[in-house]
Protein backbone atom coordinates (compact mmCIF):
# COMPACT_ATOMS: atom_id res chain seq x y z
CA UNK A 1 0.00 0.00 0.00
CA UNK A 2 2.88 2.40 0.71
CA UNK A 3 3.63 2.56 -3.05
CA UNK A 4 0.01 3.04 -4.07
CA UNK A 5 -0.76 6.05 -6.27
CA UNK A 6 -4.35 7.26 -6.04
CA UNK A 7 -6.20 9.83 -8.16
CA UNK A 8 -6.99 13.11 -6.43
CA UNK A 9 -9.70 15.65 -7.12
CA UNK A 10 -10.29 19.02 -5.48
CA UNK A 11 -13.70 19.56 -3.92
CA UNK A 12 -13.46 22.27 -1.26
CA UNK A 13 -16.55 22.34 0.99
CA UNK A 14 -18.73 25.39 0.43
CA UNK A 15 -18.62 25.98 4.17
CA UNK A 16 -14.87 26.66 3.93
CA UNK A 17 -15.43 29.34 1.30
CA UNK A 18 -18.22 30.89 3.34
CA UNK A 19 -15.93 30.95 6.38
CA UNK A 20 -13.25 32.73 4.34
CA UNK A 21 -15.70 35.41 3.25
CA UNK A 22 -16.99 35.81 6.82
CA UNK A 23 -13.47 36.25 8.22
CA UNK A 24 -12.61 38.81 5.55
CA UNK A 25 -15.75 40.79 6.34
CA UNK A 26 -14.92 40.86 10.06
CA UNK A 27 -11.31 41.98 9.71
CA UNK A 28 -10.04 44.38 12.34
CA UNK A 29 -7.91 46.72 10.22
CA UNK A 30 -4.97 48.79 11.50
CA UNK A 31 -4.53 52.45 10.69
CA UNK A 32 -2.84 53.31 7.43
CA UNK A 33 0.92 53.45 7.09
CA UNK A 34 2.69 56.75 7.73
CA UNK A 35 4.50 56.77 4.36
CA UNK A 36 3.31 56.99 0.77
CA UNK A 37 5.02 53.86 -0.53
CA UNK A 38 5.56 50.17 0.39
CA UNK A 39 8.56 50.81 2.67
CA UNK A 40 6.56 49.90 5.80
CA UNK A 41 4.90 46.91 4.14
CA UNK A 42 1.71 46.40 2.16
CA UNK A 43 -0.27 49.68 2.07
CA UNK A 44 -3.66 49.61 3.75
CA UNK A 45 -5.62 50.84 0.73
CA UNK A 46 -4.02 48.22 -1.55
CA UNK A 47 -4.71 45.34 0.83
CA UNK A 48 -8.28 46.40 1.62
CA UNK A 49 -9.16 46.50 -2.06
CA UNK A 50 -7.49 43.15 -2.77
CA UNK A 51 -9.30 41.53 0.16
CA UNK A 52 -12.60 43.13 -0.90
CA UNK A 53 -12.13 41.53 -4.31
CA UNK A 54 -11.25 38.22 -2.62
CA UNK A 55 -14.47 38.28 -0.59
CA UNK A 56 -16.86 39.61 -3.25
CA UNK A 57 -15.58 38.80 -6.75
CA UNK A 58 -12.97 36.05 -6.68
CA UNK A 59 -14.21 32.67 -7.93
CA UNK A 60 -12.37 29.73 -6.35
CA UNK A 61 -14.60 27.26 -8.17
CA UNK A 62 -13.17 28.42 -11.52
CA UNK A 63 -9.67 27.73 -10.21
CA UNK A 64 -10.80 24.37 -8.87
CA UNK A 65 -12.16 23.41 -12.29
CA UNK A 66 -8.88 24.36 -13.99
CA UNK A 67 -6.85 22.30 -11.55
CA UNK A 68 -9.24 19.35 -11.80
CA UNK A 69 -8.76 19.39 -15.58
CA UNK A 70 -5.19 18.26 -14.88
CA UNK A 71 -4.40 14.70 -13.72
CA UNK A 72 -3.74 14.89 -9.96
CA UNK A 73 -2.61 12.14 -7.62
CA UNK A 74 -1.42 11.39 -4.11
CA UNK A 75 1.06 8.85 -2.85
CA UNK A 76 3.00 8.13 0.32
CA UNK A 77 6.70 9.00 0.34
CA UNK A 78 8.84 8.41 3.42
CA UNK A 79 5.70 8.17 5.55
CA UNK A 80 4.12 11.38 4.24
CA UNK A 81 1.22 11.81 1.82
CA UNK A 82 2.29 13.87 -1.20
CA UNK A 83 0.08 15.50 -3.82
CA UNK A 84 1.32 15.91 -7.38
CA UNK A 85 0.29 16.67 -10.94
CA UNK A 86 1.33 14.13 -13.56
CA UNK A 87 0.60 15.24 -17.11
CA UNK A 88 1.76 12.72 -19.67
CA UNK A 89 2.67 13.93 -23.13
CA UNK A 90 0.94 12.38 -26.16
CA UNK A 91 4.36 12.05 -27.79
CA UNK A 92 6.15 8.72 -27.23
CA UNK A 93 9.64 10.24 -27.08
CA UNK A 94 8.78 12.69 -24.31
CA UNK A 95 11.30 13.13 -21.49
CA UNK A 96 10.05 12.97 -17.89
CA UNK A 97 10.41 16.39 -16.24
CA UNK A 98 10.14 16.99 -12.49
CA UNK A 99 9.26 20.63 -11.67
CA UNK A 100 9.47 21.88 -8.06
CA UNK A 101 8.01 25.12 -6.68
CA UNK A 102 9.03 27.11 -3.60
CA UNK A 103 7.56 29.60 -1.11
CA UNK A 104 5.21 31.39 -1.40
CA UNK A 105 4.51 29.44 -4.55
CA UNK A 106 2.41 26.40 -5.38
CA UNK A 107 1.43 24.23 -8.30
CA UNK A 108 -0.70 27.10 -9.69
CA UNK A 109 2.56 28.75 -10.81
CA UNK A 110 2.85 26.10 -13.51
CA UNK A 111 -0.64 26.26 -14.99
CA UNK A 112 0.55 28.24 -18.03
CA UNK A 113 3.56 26.07 -18.84
CA UNK A 114 2.34 22.48 -18.45
CA UNK A 115 0.43 22.34 -21.75
CA UNK A 116 3.24 23.84 -23.88
CA UNK A 117 5.78 21.52 -22.24
CA UNK A 118 3.67 18.36 -22.64
CA UNK A 119 2.41 19.02 -26.17
CA UNK A 120 4.79 21.41 -27.99
CA UNK A 121 4.77 22.31 -31.70
CA UNK A 122 7.87 20.13 -32.14
CA UNK A 123 7.37 16.67 -30.56
CA UNK A 124 11.13 16.52 -29.99
CA UNK A 125 10.64 19.09 -27.21
CA UNK A 126 7.94 17.10 -25.38
CA UNK A 127 7.94 16.32 -21.65
CA UNK A 128 5.93 14.19 -19.29
CA UNK A 129 5.44 16.80 -16.55
CA UNK A 130 5.43 15.96 -12.82
CA UNK A 131 4.73 18.81 -10.35
CA UNK A 132 4.62 17.80 -6.67
CA UNK A 133 3.39 19.99 -3.82
CA UNK A 134 6.13 20.34 -1.22
CA UNK A 135 5.61 18.65 2.17
CA UNK A 136 3.57 21.04 4.31
CA UNK A 137 2.38 22.92 1.22
CA UNK A 138 -0.83 22.78 -0.78
CA UNK A 139 -2.55 19.42 -0.81
CA UNK A 140 0.42 17.43 0.49
CA UNK A 141 0.42 16.35 4.13
CA UNK A 142 2.07 18.38 6.88
CA UNK A 143 5.13 16.81 8.52
CA UNK A 144 4.45 15.95 12.16
CA UNK A 145 8.11 15.80 13.18
CA UNK A 146 11.26 17.72 12.27
CA UNK A 147 13.63 16.51 9.59
CA UNK A 148 11.93 17.37 6.31
CA UNK A 149 14.93 19.23 4.93
CA UNK A 150 15.81 20.07 1.35
CA UNK A 151 17.83 16.84 1.13
CA UNK A 152 14.99 14.68 2.46
CA UNK A 153 12.52 16.21 0.01
CA UNK A 154 14.97 15.59 -2.84
CA UNK A 155 15.27 11.93 -1.82
CA UNK A 156 11.48 11.66 -1.72
CA UNK A 157 11.20 13.19 -5.20
CA UNK A 158 13.68 10.63 -6.55
CA UNK A 159 11.47 7.87 -5.12
CA UNK A 160 8.43 9.52 -6.67
CA UNK A 161 9.97 9.42 -10.14
CA UNK A 162 10.95 5.80 -9.58
CA UNK A 163 7.39 4.99 -8.52
CA UNK A 164 6.06 6.58 -11.69
CA UNK A 165 8.36 4.35 -13.71
CA UNK A 166 10.87 6.96 -14.86
CA UNK A 167 14.37 5.52 -14.81
CA UNK A 168 15.96 8.74 -16.02
CA UNK A 169 14.47 12.20 -15.94
CA UNK A 170 15.06 15.92 -16.18
CA UNK A 171 14.53 18.25 -13.21
CA UNK A 172 13.74 21.93 -12.84
CA UNK A 173 13.36 24.22 -9.86
CA UNK A 174 13.10 27.77 -8.58
CA UNK A 175 13.20 29.11 -5.00
CA UNK A 176 13.17 26.02 -2.74
CA UNK A 177 12.93 24.04 -5.96
CA UNK A 178 16.43 25.22 -6.91
CA UNK A 179 18.01 23.69 -3.82
CA UNK A 180 15.87 20.55 -4.02
CA UNK A 181 16.71 20.06 -7.70
CA UNK A 182 20.39 20.65 -6.97
CA UNK A 183 20.25 17.99 -4.24
CA UNK A 184 18.59 15.55 -6.65
CA UNK A 185 21.53 16.05 -8.99
CA UNK A 186 23.92 15.33 -6.14
CA UNK A 187 22.06 12.32 -4.74
CA UNK A 188 21.24 10.56 -8.01
CA UNK A 189 23.47 11.92 -10.79
CA UNK A 190 23.05 8.72 -12.80
CA UNK A 191 19.27 9.26 -12.91
CA UNK A 192 19.28 12.89 -14.04
CA UNK A 193 19.84 13.89 -17.66
CA UNK A 194 20.16 17.50 -16.60
CA UNK A 195 18.89 20.13 -14.18
CA UNK A 196 17.54 23.57 -15.01
CA UNK A 197 17.61 26.26 -12.31
CA UNK A 198 16.23 29.76 -11.94
CA UNK A 199 18.56 30.77 -10.45
CA UNK A 200 21.53 28.59 -9.50
CA UNK A 201 22.47 28.88 -5.84
CA UNK A 202 26.12 29.94 -5.52
CA UNK A 203 27.89 32.50 -3.36
CA UNK A 204 29.94 35.44 -4.62
CA UNK A 205 33.55 34.40 -5.11
CA UNK A 206 35.93 36.61 -3.07
CA UNK A 207 38.69 35.84 -5.58
CA UNK A 208 36.81 38.01 -8.09
CA UNK A 209 36.25 41.03 -5.86
CA UNK A 210 39.24 42.89 -7.29
CA UNK A 211 37.86 42.56 -10.82
CA UNK A 212 34.07 42.68 -10.58
CA UNK A 213 31.87 43.09 -13.62
CA UNK A 214 28.98 45.56 -13.59
CA UNK A 215 26.59 42.63 -13.27
CA UNK A 216 28.46 41.25 -10.28
CA UNK A 217 28.41 44.64 -8.57
CA UNK A 218 24.65 44.80 -9.13
CA UNK A 219 24.28 41.29 -7.75
CA UNK A 220 26.20 42.18 -4.57
CA UNK A 221 24.13 45.35 -4.14
CA UNK A 222 20.91 43.34 -4.54
CA UNK A 223 22.06 40.85 -1.90
CA UNK A 224 22.87 43.71 0.48
CA UNK A 225 19.50 45.37 -0.14
CA UNK A 226 17.66 42.09 0.39
CA UNK A 227 19.48 41.48 3.68
CA UNK A 228 18.65 44.98 4.95
CA UNK A 229 15.12 45.53 3.62
CA UNK A 230 13.52 42.28 2.39
CA UNK A 231 14.58 39.47 4.71
CA UNK A 232 12.35 39.97 7.75
CA UNK A 233 10.00 37.23 6.60
CA UNK A 234 12.88 34.74 6.35
CA UNK A 235 14.31 35.63 9.76
CA UNK A 236 10.91 35.04 11.37
CA UNK A 237 10.11 31.81 9.52
CA UNK A 238 13.59 30.34 9.92
CA UNK A 239 13.65 31.01 13.68
CA UNK A 240 10.03 31.05 14.93
CA UNK A 241 7.72 29.62 12.24
CA UNK A 242 5.14 28.51 14.78
CA UNK A 243 4.70 32.04 16.12
CA UNK A 244 3.97 33.64 12.74
CA UNK A 245 1.96 30.56 11.80
CA UNK A 246 -0.88 31.40 14.18
CA UNK A 247 -1.68 34.59 12.29
CA UNK A 248 -1.17 33.01 8.86
CA UNK A 249 -3.59 30.16 9.60
CA UNK A 250 -6.20 32.21 11.50
CA UNK A 251 -6.36 35.46 9.51
CA UNK A 252 -6.80 35.51 5.73
CA UNK A 253 -5.78 39.19 5.69
CA UNK A 254 -2.50 38.42 7.49
CA UNK A 255 -1.81 35.58 5.07
CA UNK A 256 -2.66 37.75 2.06
CA UNK A 257 -0.36 40.56 3.22
CA UNK A 258 2.47 38.15 4.07
CA UNK A 259 2.40 36.62 0.59
CA UNK A 260 1.49 39.56 -1.63
CA UNK A 261 4.40 41.56 -0.21
CA UNK A 262 6.73 38.97 -1.73
CA UNK A 263 4.94 39.02 -5.07
CA UNK A 264 5.44 42.78 -5.15
CA UNK A 265 9.11 42.60 -4.12
CA UNK A 266 10.15 39.64 -6.23
CA UNK A 267 8.26 40.03 -9.51
CA UNK A 268 9.33 42.21 -12.42
CA UNK A 269 6.24 44.35 -11.85
CA UNK A 270 7.52 47.94 -11.66
CA UNK A 271 5.98 48.41 -8.24
CA UNK A 272 2.56 46.84 -8.81
CA UNK A 273 1.99 43.07 -8.98
CA UNK A 274 -1.01 43.74 -11.25
CA UNK A 275 1.47 44.65 -14.01
CA UNK A 276 2.43 40.98 -14.36
CA UNK A 277 -0.26 38.94 -12.56
CA UNK A 278 -4.00 39.47 -12.28
CA UNK A 279 -5.79 39.68 -8.92
CA UNK A 280 -7.23 36.25 -9.67
CA UNK A 281 -3.79 34.77 -10.25
CA UNK A 282 -2.44 36.24 -7.01
CA UNK A 283 -5.47 34.97 -5.11
CA UNK A 284 -5.29 31.50 -6.68
CA UNK A 285 -1.96 31.02 -4.94
CA UNK A 286 -2.97 32.71 -1.67
CA UNK A 287 -6.26 30.79 -1.49
CA UNK A 288 -4.47 27.46 -1.72
CA UNK A 289 -2.44 28.43 1.36
CA UNK A 290 -5.63 29.52 3.12
CA UNK A 291 -7.85 26.53 2.31
CA UNK A 292 -5.13 24.03 3.23
CA UNK A 293 -4.11 25.86 6.41
CA UNK A 294 -0.45 25.65 5.44
CA UNK A 295 0.79 29.03 6.66
CA UNK A 296 2.70 27.47 9.55
CA UNK A 297 3.69 24.15 7.97
CA UNK A 298 5.12 25.82 4.85
CA UNK A 299 7.12 28.25 7.01
CA UNK A 300 8.82 25.35 8.82
CA UNK A 301 10.86 24.51 5.72
CA UNK A 302 12.73 27.76 6.48
CA UNK A 303 13.40 26.49 10.00
CA UNK A 304 14.70 23.24 8.51
CA UNK A 305 16.94 24.50 5.71
CA UNK A 306 17.13 28.27 5.24
CA UNK A 307 20.43 28.89 7.06
CA UNK A 308 22.16 26.27 4.94
CA UNK A 309 20.73 27.61 1.68
CA UNK A 310 21.34 31.25 2.64
CA UNK A 311 24.99 30.50 3.37
CA UNK A 312 25.31 28.91 -0.07
CA UNK A 313 24.09 31.96 -1.96
CA UNK A 314 25.58 34.69 0.21
CA UNK A 315 28.67 33.46 2.07
CA UNK A 316 30.44 30.36 0.81
CA UNK A 317 30.13 27.61 -1.78
CA UNK A 318 31.54 24.41 -0.31
CA UNK A 319 30.02 21.61 -2.39
CA UNK A 320 29.81 20.84 -6.10
CA UNK A 321 27.21 19.56 -8.54
CA UNK A 322 28.44 17.57 -11.51
CA UNK A 323 25.36 16.93 -13.63
CA UNK A 324 24.65 18.95 -16.81
CA UNK A 325 23.12 22.24 -15.71
CA UNK A 326 21.14 25.01 -17.38
CA UNK A 327 20.77 28.39 -15.69
CA UNK A 328 18.27 31.15 -16.43
CA UNK A 329 18.86 34.45 -14.65
CA UNK A 330 15.80 36.69 -14.53
CA UNK A 331 16.52 40.37 -13.77
CA UNK A 332 14.30 40.72 -10.67
CA UNK A 333 15.61 37.54 -9.07
CA UNK A 334 17.73 37.53 -5.91
CA UNK A 335 20.28 36.02 -5.83
CA UNK A 336 21.71 36.53 -9.31
CA UNK A 337 25.17 34.92 -9.31
CA UNK A 338 27.49 35.47 -12.23
CA UNK A 339 28.48 32.52 -14.34
CA UNK A 340 32.02 32.43 -12.97
CA UNK A 341 30.63 32.35 -9.41
CA UNK A 342 28.13 29.62 -10.31
CA UNK A 343 30.77 27.50 -12.04
CA UNK A 344 32.52 27.06 -8.70
CA UNK A 345 29.57 24.93 -7.60
CA UNK A 346 27.94 23.73 -10.82
CA UNK A 347 30.88 22.25 -12.68
CA UNK A 348 29.08 21.30 -15.92
CA UNK A 349 27.06 24.35 -16.95
CA UNK A 350 25.87 23.72 -20.49
CA UNK A 351 23.51 26.69 -20.80
CA UNK A 352 23.52 30.17 -19.29
CA UNK A 353 21.15 33.00 -20.15
CA UNK A 354 20.55 36.38 -18.51
CA UNK A 355 17.11 37.58 -19.57
CA UNK A 356 15.85 41.14 -19.86
CA UNK A 357 12.52 40.67 -18.06
CA UNK A 358 10.97 38.42 -15.45
CA UNK A 359 11.42 37.77 -11.77
CA UNK A 360 11.28 35.17 -9.03
CA UNK A 361 8.04 33.52 -10.22
CA UNK A 362 9.27 33.14 -13.78
CA UNK A 363 6.85 30.42 -14.92
CA UNK A 364 3.95 32.49 -13.56
CA UNK A 365 5.16 35.90 -14.83
CA UNK A 366 6.73 35.04 -18.17
CA UNK A 367 5.51 31.57 -19.18
CA UNK A 368 6.54 31.80 -22.84
CA UNK A 369 10.09 32.88 -21.94
CA UNK A 370 10.26 30.20 -19.25
CA UNK A 371 9.16 27.42 -21.61
CA UNK A 372 11.68 28.55 -24.20
CA UNK A 373 14.47 28.46 -21.60
CA UNK A 374 13.64 24.85 -20.70
CA UNK A 375 13.35 23.74 -24.30
CA UNK A 376 16.62 25.41 -25.27
CA UNK A 377 18.61 23.85 -22.44
CA UNK A 378 17.15 20.35 -22.54
CA UNK A 379 17.71 20.11 -26.31
CA UNK A 380 21.40 20.10 -25.41
CA UNK A 381 21.21 17.14 -23.03
CA UNK A 382 18.30 14.92 -24.10
CA UNK A 383 19.07 11.29 -24.74
CA UNK A 384 17.94 9.80 -28.06
CA UNK A 385 14.14 9.56 -27.80
CA UNK A 386 12.91 6.43 -26.07
CA UNK A 387 9.70 5.62 -24.23
CA UNK A 388 9.83 5.96 -20.43
CA UNK A 389 9.83 2.83 -18.30
CA UNK A 390 6.37 2.29 -16.88
CA UNK A 391 5.29 -0.13 -14.23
Amino acid sequence: MAEHVTPFRLDVPEADLADLRHRLARTRWPERETVSDWSQGVPLAYLRELCRYWAEDYDWRATERRLNALPQFRTELDGLGVHFLHVRSPHPGAVPLLVTHGWPGSIVEFGKIIGPLADPPDPADAFHVVCPSLPGYGFSDKPAEPGWSVQRIAAAWIRLMDRLGYERFAAQGGDWGTSITTSIGQQAPERVIGIHLNPPIAAPDPATFGDLTDGERASLAALEHAAEQESGYAVEMSTKPQTIGYGLVDSPVALCAWIVEKFRSWTDCDGDPANVLTCDELLDDITIYWLTGTGASSARLYWESFKEVSDRFSRATTDTVGVPTGCSIFPREVPRPSRRWAEKRYTDIRYWNELDRGGHFAAFEQPALFVNELRTFFRLVRNPPRPPLLR
